[in-house]
């Protein structure tokens, strides 16, 4: 027998050897959970750096997205408050004759769609007039 069986043997004889024994059962099991919590951390991080491209993307398209729609909407707005100020300058220099005037040219020129606009203004007032009652 070489001197490690005969310390085992020893060690087990007083009781000292399953101290001994359950001490490195409770080390290995340690190590084991040391190493598989760095393992779990490493997979973790490499997850993160996996999907960390993919979500810039998606934020840098979202960006550009909205960029564009703001554009867009701030296009539209502007075009609205032009035709909007052609509307307010009309009525500055016209008088109610020339109004008129401008309106049955209209009409005779656009028939169709001026009695199509009649009839959606008609509805509109008809509503108004009902809610105010």
């Amino acid at each position: 027998m070489d001197a490690n069986e005969r310390e085992s043997e020893a060690d087990v004889s007083t009781g000292s050897g399953a101290a001994a024994r359950m001490k490195r059962n409770l080390k290995d099991k340690t190590q084991d959970a040391k190493e598989s919590l760095n393992d779990l951390g490493r997979k973790t991080t490499d997850r993160i750096d996996g999907s960390r491209e993919s979500t810039a993307n998606a934020l840098a398209w979202t960006a550009t997205s909205l960029h564009s729609r703001t554009d867009k909407m701030s296009q539209l707005a502007h075009s609205a408050a032009d035709r909007i100020q052609v509307g307010a300058n009309y009525l500055r220099e016209r008088d109610v004759e020339r109004i008129v005037e401008d309106v049955r040219g209209v009409v005779k020129k656009y028939p169709g769609r001026s009695l199509a606009v009649a009839a959606i203004l008609g509805f509109l007032i008809a509503r108004g007039l009902q809610r105010s009652n």
